[in-house]
């Protein structure tokens, strides 16, 4: 099982910079019950093994004017893999897409966009991205309002699964 690899005190430094990556490393050992030296190697391992990707400001879109948040459902004509790889790279080419997800069942790739105004996404919409090639299909969806967006992974349901583990 995925995670098992990790000690404890290694799965509490991801659960607590996954929290506030923001926290110095005193601290951070202090939260975790180790001194600090050994918690920064620690973290420079869990850097270095891909276990920690980036840190990042959650930053409020609509406060920086971008109101409009989107989610397009793509569906391709053609699901050949280097058509998909094509698709996937033509979006990491779109500022607008800030996430781009391969699915299983109806719809091939969804999409999160977000846009100044409605007028921007239309732009976007009708000038890139149905005029992308093999794209069949895009069926959009506006967020009227956010009810959670929790970043990472729920640590206390690995925590549980591990514990049971046998």
């Amino acid at each position: 099982m995925a995670g098992t690899r990790l000690d404890p005190i290694d799965r509490m430094i991801l659960a607590e910079l996954q929290s506030d990556g923001r926290m110095t490393n005193v601290e951070l050992a202090k939260r975790v019950g180790i001194s600090a030296p050994p918690c920064l190697r620690r973290v420079r391992t869990l850097e270095e093994q891909g276990y920690i990707k980036g840190y990042h400001a959650d930053v409020d879109a609509r406060e920086l004017g971008f109101e409009v948040q989107v989610f397009a459902m793509v569906g391709l004509a053609s699901q050949a893999e280097a058509d998909l790889s094509a698709f996937e790279e033509k979006c990491r080419g779109w500022p607008l897409v800030r996430e781009c997800h391969m699915l299983n069942g109806e719809v091939d790739f969804i999409l999160k966009c977000v846009a100044p105004d409605l007028s921007s996404f239309q732009s976007f919409l009708t000038g890139q991205l149905l005029t992308t090639p093999n794209v069949e299909s895009v069926k959009t969806s506006l967020v009227i309002r956010g009810a959670k967006d929790d970043p990472g992974v729920p640590f206390d349901v690995l925590e549980a699964r591990l514990s049971t583990a046998p």
